[in-house]
């Protein structure tokens, strides 16, 4: 299966070598080289033992090799001869083109693999024209700038490694310790430089390439960012990037401003280039990019904490970890993400040598006096120039908070808006039941997910697993959002910790129209501010008070006629559409989708459609940066849709008719626990803590990031569903399209305006969450138990625990009823994907005798990885006992075992030691002899019961006999939390 460039991932090795007082030296350039040696090991190699997954050296251009006040770009070409092209964008840009160099190599020092792949090189040296005369080398690097984007434009098959009037880079798929010896001129006598940038890349899970290999223009990066997508698209809908207002040039030459084909860290630095370019100080650019962790900081300068407020209002963050070496070609510094999940360490000698680097001791410093040594925290940074010499964290943001009077800009520009209040007085019980029939609401979600959450303030809890068809497959409508896969971080970017790591979360949202990302004024800050996405009916009501919230706030109805039939849901989402272009174009700041026009002759359409095509067609008219979307969904009514409305573009969402109906049952229940407004009150507990335990599973921190990134995939629409309304998502499979989702979305309308003569409108119970009869197919229902249950004369009984009834059945040892279970599961509906599938011969069969023996087959066999708490003791040694005597594997999971059982260890029957055993976040029932008792160990990185959520036994398991082997308290719910960082 072809790889999709959207999830490549890669761990790297980074750093920098500088002098302080920024004096050239070959010195400089060989410790670098050194550096980039030592972390080799960050890398990886092919079986030629020399094609590598890439590595890079940026430096000042060197004088004695380029000439004084010459540029460099440097070029990988895949097509024909570019110079004409170069040529003609050099004259648009009045550029003086002094000389073509081929950079000298030796193929010798890297592998086949990397030859093969190698593309031509070709070095232009030219001349900047300052027109101000005045040798302004930002000037020069703004006219090296559009001449890189013209060649870009005019050009195929040609990679634009660097640009410019102050550095240059060299990088390629050599080995970090033969990089030199590729390229000649790194070891040339003559290549001085004050500072060098390094980096080492490791691709986790794609193919090397030689463009992909760091450092890129201005940074080089180690980690990802998770929240990309949602990056990319904001950067794509922004109307008007203020280019040429800052005297950079013509908006269209700098469109788009992020390559898609580029990696993440690729797009970072194309971002931190256009605000560089555009005016901004690079130490300004990282931090509105990846700003440290500000929201709940109560230790905060204020005039920093006004410079974060203020740059909120023109960038979301770059989320995810990160560490970051960047240079302007003055100076050079470092950073780190908010989580600071990435390790940076410093070095400043006492003779100027600057070391900052992912390894300890990569750069040896001795020989060079006494040495102050530290590590950057999460948000620091450090930069070295040679004005300033090194300037630490709080230096760095002192200097970039008093670039302009921020604190003052937010202070008066944006506007606090309440989140509102719960709702007083819910509809009559028949209006209401009949929105939520139909709005597809059922009796089960009331039961296992409003009310709990109404009164405990936290999702429920279920039981891992779901045997349920997959939405296209089942026999019941299902709403939109079930079609969705959450995804989650794994490999190198890790998930984070929602509850441990809350200070560094945030649902701080702004609302209103934006200003060009390249403004520093006043007018950028004039937006309305609200401490959540959450929003009750009343918070909706106040935002259309023009006395208060001076936005054109406009409400658009979100609804379809019924006359229209099926094809009635496309049409009018396509009529939203283009009622929403119009509308801001005309000056609306504030969209409101509503479905407050649902009636007989109206039928809602789903939010999610609504607000992802919305958001979409903004996206593509370059007009979604001048509005907000507000969705007032009567449809919305768990975490789940919650976060996908929020990652197809919602700004804020109020679940009217979920705050309705707590409402509604808080009132009819006169048992409890909390009255109408406390129960909503928990519900938005509820909602909110559920949300940002999505996020964390993605290792985002703010819902800013998370907004538009679309971290999904798709299972069972239609591809004209998914190019209208969830434009790029991963959808690997098709499914059902346009009609049947609007013969669904009229199926549970007609139930509630059109129920059958002589029924009352009333909620269904299809059965999505618990077996019922004549409800939804569940995979692991009673019929197919009963199938195994019949041998041994066993009646299945809703009291009676599946694996008890399974054993007692294989007891009878009937084949006939194996049979019989296979048939029914053979025969069952198509539930997954796999049932879709036919097995067709590879040919003829082959002879039992040249088939490797079951006995050695069943060697390669193990158990999932259950816990003793999640099973009970006795389905635990059972599972262990029977694998042992097969010659397979047990997998303990990650509880702990008796170490009773470890002494059975090599019985020839009885052997109840697991030989699989897990070691995760939380470390229960982990000793020195639970490892020592392993034939294989699993570490679990983000990973448990529920992916990128970690492990999570309720506290109602916890008896005192796990308790005891987990090393903890019984009656203590145990959660391993999903990231672990000494890993």
């Amino acid at each position: 299966m072809r790889c999709d460039p959207r999830t490549e991932l890669d761990a790297c090795g980074i750093g920098f070598v500088a002098d302080a007082a920024g004096r050239s030296s070959r010195s400089i350039v060989a410790t670098a080289l050194g550096g980039l040696a030592c972390v080799k090991h960050r890398g990886a190699l092919a079986a030629d033992a020399r094609s590598a997954d890439g590595s890079g050296l940026l430096v000042p251009i060197p004088a004695a090799i380029f000439g004084e006040g010459n540029g460099v770009a440097s070029l990988f070409l895949r097509a024909d001869d570019p110079r004409k092209a170069i040529e003609a964008a050099a004259e648009a840009e009045g550029i003086e083109l002094v000389d073509w160099r081929t950079p000298p190599t030796d193929d010798a020092h890297v592998g086949d693999q990397a030859r093969a792949s190698r593309p031509a090189m070709l070095q232009v040296i030219f001349r900047a024209a300052d027109p101000s005369g005045n040798g302004d080398q930002r000037a020069d690097e703004r006219q090296a700038f559009r001449f890189r984007r013209r060649i870009e434009a005019a050009t195929d098959g040609v990679y634009v490694a660097s640009c410019s009037t102050r550095t240059v880079v060299y990088k390629g798929l050599a080995a970090a310790d033969a990089l030199g010896d590729f390229y000649p001129d790194l070891t040339d006598e003559r290549f001085a430089a004050p500072f060098a940038v390094f980096h080492q890349r490791f691709s986790t899970n794609t193919a090397p390439s030689w463009e992909r290999a760091q450092p890129f223009r201005m940074l080089c990066h180690n980690g990802e960012i998770n929240a990309i997508q949602g990056n990319q698209h904001r950067m794509l809908a922004r109307a008007v990037l203020g280019t040429e207002a800052v005297g950079l040039g013509p908006e269209e030459l700098f469109r788009p401003v992020l390559d898609p084909d580029d990696s993440d860290s690729g797009k970072l630095d194309a971002a931190t280039e256009l605000l560089v370019h555009g005016g901004r100080d690079i130490r300004h650019s990282i931090a509105m990019l990846v700003p440290e962790a500000w929201e709940n900081a109560r230790d905060l300068e204020p005039e920093l904490r006004g410079f974060y407020r203020y740059h909120s209002a023109l960038m979301e963050p770059w989320d995810g970890p990160a560490g970051l070496i960047f240079t302007d070609g003055r100076g050079v510094g470092a950073s780190l993400d908010r989580n600071g999940l990435r390790p940076l360490r410093w070095s400043v000698c006492e003779d100027g040598l600057v070391v900052c680097c992912s390894e300890a001791g990569a750069v040896d410093t001795s020989g060079h006096g006494l040495v102050q040594r530290g590590r950057l925290g999460p948000g620091q940074m450090i930069f070295v120039d040679p004005v300033d010499g090194v300037t630490h964290d709080a230096a760095c943001k002192e200097r970039i908070a008093a670039t302009a009077p921020y604190a003052r800009w937010s202070a008066d520009g944006l506007l606090e808006l309440s989140l509102g209040d719960p709702v007083q007085v819910p509809p009559e019980p028949d209006e209401l039941q009949r929105r939520q029939v139909a709005h597809g609401y059922t009796k089960e979600e009331l039961a296992m997910v409003l009310k709990p959450m109404a009164a405990d303030a936290h999702e429920p809890t279920f039981a891992m697993g779901d045997d349920s068809p997959l939405p296209h497959l089942a026999g019941r409508p299902r709403p939109i959002h079930h079609y969705l896969c959450q995804r989650f971080a794994q490999v190198t970017n890790p998930p984070i910790d929602s509850i441990r790591e809350r200070r560094v979360m945030s649902l701080r949202t702004l609302i209103g129209p934006r200003q060009p990302i390249l403004t520093e004024t006043a007018a950028a800050a004039r937006l309305v501010t609200m401490r959540s996405f959450f929003l009750f009916p009343s918070g909706v009501l106040a935002l259309y008070d023009r006395e208060r919230f001076p936005f054109a706030t406009v409400p658009l109805d979100a609804t379809f006629p019924v006359a229209e039939g099926r094809a009635g849901l496309r049409a009018g989402v396509e009529r939203l559409c283009d009622e929403a272009e119009a509308l801001v174009t005309g000056g609306a700041d504030i969209l409101v989708l509503d479905h407050a026009d649902i009636s007989s002759t109206r039928a809602p359409i789903p939010s999610l459609l609504a607000c992802g095509a919305v958001h979409h067609r903004l996206i593509r008219q370059r007009l979604r940066s001048l509005t907000s979307l507000v969705v007032v969904s009567d449809s919305a009514r768990d975490t789940h849709e919650m976060a996908a409305l929020l990652g197809y573009g919602a700004d804020a969402i109020c679940p009217r008719l979920a705050l309705q109906t707590v409402a509604a049952e808080a009132d009819a229940d006169e048992g409890a626990e909390a009255v109408s407004p406390e129960a909503q009150d928990r519900f938005q507990s509820a909602i909110e803590e559920g949300t940002l335990k999505i996020f964390s599973k993605m290792g985002i921190s703010t819902v800013d990031s998370y907004r538009g990134a679309q971290i999904f995939e798709i299972v069972g629409l239609d591809p004209e569903v998914v190019d209208l309304c969830f434009t790029g998502t991963v959808s690997t499979v098709g499914g059902i399209g346009w009609d049947a989702l609007g013969e669904d979305v009229l199926a549970n309308h007609g139930d509630a305006w059109l129920p059958q003569a002589g029924s009352a409108v009333q909620l269904s119970s299809p059965g999505y969450y618990r077996v019922r009869k004549g409800g939804e197919y569940h995979g692991k229902g009673k019929e197919v138990v009963d199938a195994l249950t019949d041998a041994s004369l066993v009646k299945a009984t809703d009291e009676m625990a599946a694996a008890h009834l399974l054993q007692r059945a294989l007891k009878g040892g009937s084949y006939e009823l194996y049979e019989r279970y296979a048939a029914l599961v053979n025969t069952r509906p198509p539930t997954e994907l796999l049932d879709l599938l036919e097995l067709v011969p590879a040919g003829p069969p082959v002879p039992v005798e040249e088939v490797e023996p079951a006995t050695s087959i069943v060697t390669r066999f193990s158990t999932g990885a259950m816990s003793h708490g999640s099973l009970s003791r006795e389905a635990h040694e059972t599972l262990a006992e029977a694998m042992n005597l097969l010659g397979a594997r047990s997998n303990c999971g990650e509880g702990g075992e008796s170490t009773a059982r470890f002494r059975t260890r090599g019985q020839a029957t009885g052997d109840k030691n697991s030989r699989i055993k897990q070691i995760a976040s939380g470390r229960f029932g982990v000793t020195p002899e639970y490892v020592a008792y392993a034939d294989e160990l699993q570490i679990k990185i983000a990973q448990g019961s529920k992916p990128g959520e970690g492990g999570q036994l309720p506290g109602h398991k916890v008896s005192d006999e796990i308790a005891r082997l987990r090393h903890t308290q019984p009656g203590v719910a145990l959660i391993s939390p999903p990231p672990h960082h000494d890993i």
